[in-house]
């Protein structure tokens, strides 16, 4: 079993109130969701308007599904006209057999 975490720093300049923010992320949390069956919620940032976090994980049963989860994950953020990355950072579990 493998597991991973992807953190991504995400700046939303369009956005003038916590309400446009939320609208943008929650597009992104319940789209990576459907989409790529992730686990995605925001994990910082949540008093300001322009700047949040969001994390994304998965499970499977090799490394390699899990790297064409996440990097597919990451593409579908880049992508999204609203929003520049400011940092993606992905974290493995170690887990002892």
């Amino acid at each position: 079993m493998h597991v991973a975490a992807q953190e991504m720093e995400l700046h939303i300049p369009a956005s003038d109130s916590l309400k446009a923010k939320r609208a943008v992320v929650r597009h992104l949390v319940e789209t990576a969701r459907r989409r790529f069956g992730v686990s995605a919620s925001e994990v910082a940032h949540h008093d300001l308007w322009q700047r949040t976090s969001i994390g994304f994980a998965t499970v499977a049963p090799d490394a390699h599904h899990v790297e064409e989860i996440l990097d597919k994950v990451e593409r579908f953020v880049w992508s999204h006209p609203e929003v520049t990355v400011v940092s993606s950072v992905r974290h493995w579990l170690d887990l002892d057999p």
